[in-house]
């Protein structure tokens, strides 16, 4: 009988590391989902790394000054799912992107959706589809 209970114990202690790291991944209460900006701009870098890629982006202002963005999008393999590439973006790329901003009012965001230079039109993942 004695044998069955540290079987037992080791098996929930075993589920118990693997769900984990799925608790300890990071929540989106940083940016602000209730709200949605467009940005223009040129993309400087597209970062295909896990566990998140990222669009950087720089966005004149109304002066003409470009700000620098960045843009927190899902994990590559979602982004495939979604018709996403390693090539999707390229430095010097002209992108449009619909964010969600931080809600600290730096420059930066989650990605809503992005029209790519060559007019295509991805969301975030699957589930995250562009409206159309």
């Amino acid at each position: 009988m004695r044998g069955k209970h540290v079987d037992k114990l080791k098996l929930v202690l075993l589920a118990t590391m693997m769900v984990a790291p799925v608790v300890a991944h990071h929540s989106f209460t940083m940016f602000d989902m209730t709200k949605r900006i467009t940005l223009n701009g040129t993309v400087t870098a597209f970062e295909w790394t896990n566990p998140h890629c990222y669009i950087e982006i720089d966005v004149p202002d109304e002066s003409g000054a470009a700000k620098h963005w960045s843009i927190e999008l899902g994990s590559p393999s979602i982004l495939q799912n979604s018709g996403w590439k390693f090539s999707s973006l390229h430095k010097g790329d002209k992108a449009t992107l619909v964010i969600n901003p931080l809600k600290s009012g730096q420059n930066g965001g989650f990605l809503s959706q992005a029209t790519l230079p060559d007019g295509r039109v991805l969301g975030n993942g699957p589930g995250r589809e562009p409206k159309q």
